[in-house]
């Protein structure tokens, strides 16, 4: 059985965009590289990245020809090789069609059909994507959070969650600091079901 985890950048106050459509790009963020070097290393060890509509498509947007853009530093070309190879699943209603190794999950069975997934996949499924991350963890699948804390207080912008309002107790897994402020992480969630 695999292990749905849903990795993002926050803010101090657990917010993952200041305003609607910066897409991970926002100024708050603190990625260097040694930070990026680490996304990498996770990253690598997936067996599946499941994403939301808009993650894909910003992910998709860039990743893909940064694998071969010289004036890119080495770590990013790299991440973008991982991207485009480690198999994905588009969580999508309006979406019929994906490359890089993606299939689509889409209609009122989405949540179903990712329970299968993570039923007959061993290792991590990353998750990116505040909508689908949210629904996992309605329907008690999300196993764990990894979350890179930016030493920033946004104040506004969209929540790590969408309008959950159920207490959810978490285990610490793991922590680790970075030289750029950044501290990293990771929680499993208690009352994830188990795979039938």
């Amino acid at each position: 059985m695999g292990r749905f985890a849903y990795w993002m950048n926050v803010s101090l106050d657990l917010r993952i965009e200041q305003v609607p459509g910066d897409d991970g790009a926002g100024e708050w963020l603190r990625i260097d590289e040694g930070l990026h070097r680490e996304f990498n290393a996770r990253a690598r060890e997936l067996a599946v990245m499941v994403q939301g509509r808009v993650m894909y498509e910003t992910m998709e947007e860039y990743w893909p020809r940064a694998r071969t853009d010289a004036s890119l530093p080495d770590f990013m070309q790299e991440y973008g090789h991982i991207w485009t190879d480690v198999p994905k699943v588009l969580v999508s209603r309006t979406r019929t069609e994906a490359g890089h190794n993606t299939r689509i999950f889409g209609g009122d069975d989405a949540i179903e059909q990712l329970a299968a997934l993570r039923a007959e996949t061993g290792g991590t499924l990353g998750v990116g994507g505040a909508t689908v991350a949210t629904q996992l963890l309605r329907a008690r699948l999300l196993d764990e959070l990894l979350l890179f804390t930016h030493p920033s207080i946004l104040g506004f912008g969209r929540p790590l969650f969408d309008d959950y309002d159920m207490p959810v107790d978490l285990d610490l897994l793991e922590h680790k600091s970075f030289t750029n402020g950044v501290t990293m992480h990771r929680y499993a969630v208690q009352d994830a079901k188990e795979a039938s």
